[in-house]
């Protein structure tokens, strides 16, 4: 108990120190003030004279930029048609290939076998084809000269009937031959409309329409066998870079698996994701500046190939796409570079003193001499750079803007009210 009141008598004896030593430099300060001259201090209360400047474009900072992927256009997968065992790689990764160009071959051997054997059935159905082409010209032939000699044989047949005939008359010849040479004219008719039917049957037989498309069947065959075989030949989908091509000699590749890529680089493709402030700089915009880091000094105009016109409701963002030719491949996919959202000329934009500005609540304003009068105008500003800050909209350039003095003007003020005032305080 004690030893509690011995530090509770320390504890008030430090306050009482403490109160003496405020109070001590309060008195030291008021009396230096004393010892001031009084016009000095009057010359601090006084109010200073309203001064005005002219409204001028300044400088208002470098260019908005904004870092950009470099892209390809496309991205196409080379994807074999047909599987198989590689036997031989001609292409490597990061080589530049023509759209077609040969990047591996897969082993055709069955393949060769199959077209071979759809040459020798095309051929074979050719040979019939051109054997029975021959064959019904000489049917034709033959069944066209049968006729002719039936007719020749009924003609005969029919005069000597006749001679018969006119024997019979004369007492010549007897009834039964007159019957034996009738029968001979109808055989000889009859021989002839068989004839005429064998020829006219066999012109009737359509068997070259079967020949030609048993032809035409056999060289849809040998073409699909030829284009198969060519699938093994694996090339190039699209002109540009390949890439994600790992093959050897001896792997196996599928009709499910891809191979490789080849990114597409002529034009090529700048990509960024715009803020809506951003978006607000280019949305009318056509074209803008791109630069590379490396060479700040080599800036190149581009045209504007997409803007999203609404903003991503993931990113929040709005997707801008440079389109970016590219034939000597020195822009390389994966690379970043700077554009240009303003230009230099954009930056220099109406500003003024950011104390100039009256603010009050959520709006801001300024005063304007018109003639002899002050005009309380509203304004909207923008970016600021050290002591000016941009006009966006309520200023011209060349108006005359009150610099100082503008807190205790009135809209609508005269001049010479603000110097009478001036001069009575």
């Amino acid at each position: 108990m004690k030893r509690l009141k011995t530090n509770h008598a320390y504890f008030k004896r430090l306050a009482s120190l403490h109160t003496i030593a405020i109070l001590t430099v309060v008195v030291a300060l008021v009396t230096g003030c004393s010892a001031q001259d009084p016009n000095a201090v009057q010359t601090d209360l006084k109010v200073r004279a309203v001064e005005t400047e002219a409204v001028t474009k300044k400088n208002i900072g470098s260019p908005v930029e904004q870092v950009a992927e470099v892209t390809a256009v496309s991205v196409i997968d080379v994807v074999p048609k047909v599987s198989g065992q590689v036997v031989e790689v001609i292409r490597k990764k990061g080589d530049y290939v023509e759209k077609g160009d040969i990047l591996f071959r897969i082993d055709s051997k069955d393949a060769e076998s199959n077209r071979q054997k759809n040459e020798l059935a095309l051929k074979s159905t050719r040979d019939s084809y051109q054997k029975a082409k021959e064959d019904q010209t000489n049917n034709h032939k033959d069944l066209t000269a049968s006729v002719e000699k039936a007719k020749i044989e009924l003609t005969n047949a029919q005069n000597d009937y006749n001679k018969l005939r006119n024997s019979f008359d004369s007492g010549l010849a007897t009834e039964h031959d007159i019957t034996l040479s009738r029968q001979k004219v109808d055989t000889a008719q009859m021989n002839l409309e068989s004839a005429q039917n064998k020829l006219a049957a066999n012109d009737s037989q359509n068997l070259l329409a079967t020949y030609d498309n048993q032809d035409k069947t056999a060289a849809l065959a040998l073409e699909d066998s030829i284009r198969m075989l060519d699938h093994y030949n694996v090339k190039a989908p699209a002109g540009g870079i390949l890439t994600d091509f790992e093959l050897a000699v001896g792997q196996s590749v599928s009709t499910t698996k891809v191979a490789g890529q080849v990114q597409q680089i002529d034009p090529i493709k700048i990509t960024t994701e715009l803020s809506e402030n951003n978006y607000q700089l280019v949305k009318a915009k056509s074209e803008l500046v791109y630069y590379n880091p490396d060479t700040p000094d080599k800036k190149i105009t581009v045209k504007i190939s997409y803007m999203a016109p609404i903003m991503s409701s993931q990113t929040k963002n709005y997707t801008l796409e440079l389109g970016v030719p590219n034939a000597d491949h020195a822009i390389k996919p994966g690379s970043r570079v700077l554009v240009q959202l303003t230009t230099e000329s954009e930056q220099s934009v109406i500003a003024i003193p950011a104390l100039s500005a009256i603010r009050e609540g959520s709006d801001t304003y300024v005063f304007v001499q018109q003639a002899d009068q002050y005009q309380k105008r509203k304004v909207k500003l923008g970016r600021i750079n050290g002591q000016y800050q941009e006009v966006l909209l309520g200023l011209n350039e060349g108006e005359l803007l009150v610099v100082t003095g503008q807190n205790r003007l009135k809209d609508g003020q005269m001049q010479n009210q603000e110097l009478n005032g001036a001069e009575k305080k």
